[in-house]
């Protein structure tokens, strides 16, 4: 489950809710992955199962029937979701970023309206601030708000919305002035705006998790819908993508341990020369190189969980883990792969799958080269 010493810095209440999701990751999410993988459809009875848990709630505060988990907790429970699966991992990280940026920014009236439903699964949240021309340079976005009377008109298109199928409330970045970067802004969307759902992508990996296009052609909302302050939404945004690249360098994690522990249990079983692979030194090596890759940037992600619970600026913590942890499960997966031989390139094993899944670890919600920027700048700057 975890490597020797990886519990450090875990409460015993953190502990307990990391066994809880892990044996519900092992009983419930992994006999549905391969089925939901190869059909490319989302597992909804997984989904309940995870609303039952409370962590439909996670980042919803305690008063409005949510988990308020801290961020160590929230990294704990990514983890183990990922080890079911990523796909059901994404979606739920998505969903609590819409859940916080809710929590965070919006009204009372609003918090009532929504978050105790949220935080029982449903409706499920996205996340819209990509485009198909301004992915990891935001403020480039096409997409306007228009403000007319006691609405907002909004027109635009937003790329690589994940729960974008399953959906139910949007939080959307737009511009309210089409030639001002600096005017970008956060809203509150909900499906029976109007929006139209574009095709679901066809991925290499993650392919369970349902990834569309959102466009908007004159789509109405209130006014009460704005979340932000004109202008503040880019800054919103980027403060919760912060704890978001935790949660998604935990994730990278928990498909890494995955791969690991099916490549050991591979290694003790598969025979060579009249004895388990495991003893072939070559193997030896590769699995040690991958323990050592996971359980490094598990500790890495743990401590961009304490220093984002300590109040202090998580940013580089958040980036070192994120670029790391998500680098780092590329390696391991692939070497799994290694492990397997042949079979790690067939459908009969899992392996193939986390390799697949992996790489996307290292594109979204910041790719790798983004977080180096981030690391540099805050040692060079």
């Amino acid at each position: 489950m975890e490597t020797v010493g990886s519990a450090t810095g875990l409460t015993d209440e953190q502990r307990a809710i990391r066994d809880v999701v892990h044996e519900f990751a092992v009983e419930e999410i992994r006999p549905t992955a391969r089925e939901a993988d190869e059909t490319e459809t989302f597992p909804e009875d997984v989904w309940d199962g995870l609303a039952e848990l409370d962590l439909t709630g996670l980042t919803v505060p305690e008063e409005y029937g949510g988990f308020g988990a801290d961020r160590a907790t929230y990294a704990v429970v990514n983890e183990e979701v990922a080890y079911g699966q990523l796909a059901v991992a994404t979606a739920l990280s998505v969903h609590c970023l819409a859940t916080e940026c809710i929590a965070e920014f919006a009204t009372d009236e609003q918090k009532e309206t929504w978050l105790p439903e949220m935080a029982r699964g449903r409706p499920v949240g996205m996340f819209a601030l990509s485009e198909p021309d301004a992915g990891s340079n935001p403020a480039e976005m096409s997409t306007v708000a228009r403000r007319e009377g006691d609405e907002y008109v909004i027109n635009g298109k937003k790329q690589w919305i994940t729960n974008g199928q399953r959906g139910g409330v949007c939080v959307l970045f737009a511009k309210t002035d089409p030639d001002d970067p600096s005017s970008v802004t956060q809203f509150l969307v909900p499906e029976s705006a109007g929006y139209e759902v574009g095709k679901k992508e066809e991925k290499l990996g993650l392919r369970a998790s349902d990834t569309t296009a959102l466009r908007f052609d004159d789509v109405r909302i209130p006014a009460e819908n704005r979340l932000t302050e004109e202008g503040k939404g880019l800054s919103a945004a980027f403060r919760i993508l912060t704890g978001g690249r935790i949660g998604i360098a935990s994730q990278a994690v928990g498909l890494a341990q995955a791969a690991l522990d099916d490549a050991i249990d591979y290694a003790n079983e598969r025979e060579q020369f009249d004895k388990p692979i495991s003893k072939i030194q070559a193997v030896r090596h590769k699995i040690a190189d991958m323990g050592t890759q996971v359980h490094a940037s598990r500790m890495l992600v743990r401590e961009a969980a304490r220093v984002a619970d300590a109040g202090n600026d998580p940013r580089t913590a958040a980036s070192i883990a994120k670029y790391f942890a998500s680098e780092a499960a590329v390696d391991v997966t692939n070497e799994a792969v290694q492990v397997h031989g042949g079979y790690g390139y067939t459908t009969d094993f899992d392996v193939e799958r986390y390799y697949r899944d992996s790489k996307i670890t290292t594109i979204y919600e910041g790719t790798s080269e983004i977080q180096k920027e981030i690391i540099a700048r805050s040692l060079l700057d």
